[in-house]
């Protein structure tokens, strides 16, 4: 139970981030739609997967050293 707990608040701070991070790089803070525009709509896709590439990248890089250490 602890380590669902655990997961689901790294799972949280992690939406957290992107969330926070993807809003400042790509949503005007202008609201003149109430829908996203299409370059609004194509950066905030753009970063989430370069956050998700970046991090999946990391985790790689950090098994690799533990591994390498052991």
């Amino acid at each position: 139970l602890a380590a669902a707990e655990q997961e689901m608040e790294m799972v949280t701070d992690m939406f957290a981030r992107i969330n926070d991070l993807c809003y400042k790089k790509c949503l005007l803070q202008r609201y003149n739609d109430e829908e996203l525009t299409k370059a609004e709509s194509v950066c905030a896709d753009r970063c989430v997967a370069k956050y998700f590439q970046v991090n999946r990248e990391v985790s790689d890089k950090l098994a690799k050293y533990s591994q390498a250490n052991q």
